[in-house]
């Protein structure tokens, strides 16, 4: 008799991905992602690798992704959490992902040093393009950003306001639909 691996359940592994919003006056850094069917953004981050350091994840993504040295920027503190219960296209489950969303600001001095666009490998090793775009934070609440954080982001009084709850809405299937 042999043992058939049960198959996975939607939602039954836990991720967590660290991302951040980062400021150089009232504009937001912001990853866009055109595809053939769809254009959507995301904050700089990725997914946090296994034993790594919320910190050191943080820094190592800010750095692939922006060129962005975080001992040069100021800030660094949570600004929000996103639970996400989601599914998504694709063959795997979905698993159930916690996005950290940390807050930078930098000058216009660093801004000039940073990328562009980055670089997305892809599981077959090629890699899919996202350009850096500056876009004012208070233009964001309608762009087709995930985790979805337009709105919240939108409506912050200035850059640096304090925000009062950190856990913003979780993304389900009840409340989004991946296109």
């Amino acid at each position: 008799m042999t043992n058939t691996p049960a198959a996975p359940v939607p939602f039954s592994r836990i991720k967590i991905r660290t991302g951040a919003l980062v400021f150089c006056g009232d504009d937001v850094a912001l990853i866009r992602r055109d595809r053939a069917d769809s254009t959507h953004y995301t904050p700089p981050g990725g997914n946090v690798e296994h034993g790594e350091d919320l910190t050191r994840a943080l820094a190592r993504e800010l750095a692939e992704e922006l060129g962005l040295d975080t001992a040069a920027a100021e800030g660094g503190d949570l600004m929000w959490v996103v639970d996400q219960r989601v599914t998504r296209p694709g063959p795997t489950p979905p698993p159930r992902k916690l996005h950290l969303i940390y807050r930078f600001h930098i000058s216009p001095d660093i801004r000039a040093t940073l990328a562009d666009r980055e670089l997305d490998e892809l599981p077959d090793g090629s890699h899919e393009v996202g350009v850096i775009e500056w876009i004012d934070y208070r233009n964001t609440a309608e762009l087709p950003i995930f985790p979805p954080i337009g709105p919240a982001l939108a409506a912050l009084a200035d850059p640096r306001a304090a925000v009062t709850d950190t856990a913003l809405d979780a993304v389900t299937d009840a409340n989004y639909t991946w296109v």
